[in-house]
C-alpha cells in the first residue's frame, strides 16, 4: 500500500476509488429507499435530491450508491473466480510442462478464439432469470484465459531461477516449490492483471445490464439506469448522466490503481 501510494497514479486512483467505496457503504443508510417511488417524477437536481429523481420518482443518488455496491460486488467476485481458475491452470501448465502444458494452452487458445461477449449473451439470453452469484461465476468463468497465459509465462521464467534449483537440490517437493517459491513470486503480475480486470468486468456488467441481461431487476445497476434514462435524455438528461459518470469515475480509479501497482510491484525473490 505504501509503495502504491508513492506513485502518482496509484495515489489518485486510491483517492477516487475510496470515494466510490465510501459512497457505496455509507450513503444508502442516509438516503431514501432506492425502491420507493415517492417523489416527483423526473425532477431536476435540487438540494433535496442532489442527482434528481428518475422517471418513476426514485432518488437517483440513492440508486447510484446502491448500484455501486452491486457493481463492485459483481466485479470483485468475478475477478476472484477468474484469478483463481487462471492462476491454477497457468501454474499447472508452466510447472508441469510437456504435453500437459501443450494441452492446456491449446484449450486456452481455442477458448480465446470465441468472443467472450458472444458466449455471455448466448448463455444469459437462454436463462430467464439469473441470480447475482451465478452472474459472478459466469463473468469469472469466461475471463480467466489471459490470466492463465500470464501466470504460465511467469512460472516458466521462475522455474529456471537459481532459488528454484536450490530448493530442488535441498529436497523440496513439488508442493513446497509451488506454494513457497513460485506462487509468491508470481503474485505481483497476477495482482496487477486482476486489478485491471475489475475495470473490464465493470464495463461488461454495465453493458449486459444496459441490454437487460445483467443484474436482475429490481436491483439497481448503472447500465440499466442508463438504459432506462435514454428515453428521457433530452428532457431529463440527469437520469442517465449520473450513472454514466459513476462508471467513468470507477473505471478510471481502478485503471489508475492498476497502473500504480504495475509501477510499484516487482516479483519478490525468495
Amino acid at each position: 500500500m505504501a509503495a502504491l501510494w508513492r506513485t502518482r497514479n496509484g495515489r489518485g486512483g486510491m483517492i477516487l476509488f475510496g470515494v466510490v467505496v465510501l459512497a457505496a457503504l455509507v450513503l444508502p443508510f442516509f438516503l431514501p429507499d432506492y425502491r420507493v417511488q415517492q417523489f416527483p417524477r423526473s425532477e431536476a437536481p435540487t438540494w433535496a435530491h442532489l442527482f434528481g429523481t428518475d422517471e418513476l420518482g426514485r432518488d437517483i443518488l440513492s440508486r447510484v450508491a446502491q448500484g455501486a455496491r452491486i457493481s463492485l460486488m459483481v466485479a470483485t467476485g468475478a475477478v476472484l473466480v477468474a484469478a483463481t481458475i487462471g492462476a491454477g491452470v497457468g501454474m499447472a501448465a508452466g510447472f508441469a510442462g510437456g504435453w500437459i502444458d501443450a494441452l492446456l494452452m491449446r484449450l486456452v487458445d481455442a477458448a480465446m478464439a470465441i468472443p467472450r461477449l458472444f458466449v455471455l449473451l448466448l448463455v444469459l439470453a437462454v436463462l430467464d432469470h439469473i441470480p447475482l452469484p451465478l452472474l459472478m461465476v459466469l463473468l469469472g468463468a469466461t475471463g480467466w484465459f489471459g490470466t492463465s497465459r500470464l501466470v504460465r509465462a511467469e512460472v516458466l521464467r521462475l522455474r529456471g531461477e537459481g532459488f528454484v534449483a536450490a530448493a530442488r537440490a535441498l529436497g523440496a517437493g513439488r508442493r513446497r516449490i509451488i506454494f513457497r517459491h513460485l506462487v509468491p513470486n508470481a503474485a505481483g503480475p497476477l495482482i496487477v492483471a486482476a486489478t485491471l480486470s475489475v475495470a473490464d468486468v465493470l464495463l461488461l456488467e454495465a453493458g449486459l445490464s444496459f441490454l437487460g441481461l445483467g443484474v436482475p431487476i429490481p436491483m439497481p445497476s448503472w447500465g440499466a439506469m442508463i438504459q432506462s434514462g435514454m428515453a428521457f435524455r433530452s428532457t431529463a438528461p440527469w437520469i442517465c448522466l449520473f450513472p454514466g459518470l459513476a462508471i467513468v469515475i470507477t473505471v478510471l480509479a481502478v485503471n489508475l490503481i492498476g497502473d500504480g501497482l504495475r509501477q510499484s510491484l516487482t516479483p519478490e525473490r525468495a
